[in-house]
């Protein structure tokens, strides 16, 4: 997500007035798991997901975990992370602009960000529609 520092986030907002912000709260266990999965396809930059998004044939193009992708690394990243989104996360809380969803599986979050999404962005309508 972005911003993901308080000097990001000062940054943004000499450009811009934020209305909304969303924050996902995923367990740390989930986050890690998932990214730990990631393999990247090093020819096309296509990244797959060995858990729920796999090559549709394994082992007919050559993968590569990154360094950044592995157990160890994906824990020390979500631990800065964290360290550094929380005043991101409090400004944005203390302005009452932030909105917090929790889960682990993005099909049982998004209804409830597109519900929030709707109620504040007007629909587009297509040609045929106007």
């Amino acid at each position: 997500g972005f911003p993901r520092t308080l000097g990001q986030a000062k940054a943004l907002d000499r450009i811009c007035e934020l209305d909304l912000v969303i924050s996902l709260n995923i367990p740390f266990e989930t986050l890690k798991d998932r990214l730990s999965a990631r393999w990247v396809h090093p020819a096309s930059g296509r990244v797959y997901n060995m858990d729920f998004n796999p090559p549709h044939v394994r082992g007919v193009e050559p993968m590569v975990h990154r360094e950044d992708d592995k157990p160890e690394a994906v824990a020390a990243r979500l631990r800065k992370y964290k360290d550094a989104a929380k005043p991101v996360i409090e400004l944005y809380k203390s302005r009452g602009i932030l909105h917090s969803f929790s889960g682990t599986e993005t099909n049982k979050i998004w209804p409830y960000v597109y519900t929030l999404l709707s109620s504040k962005i007007p629909p587009v309508l297509s040609d045929e529609e106007n």
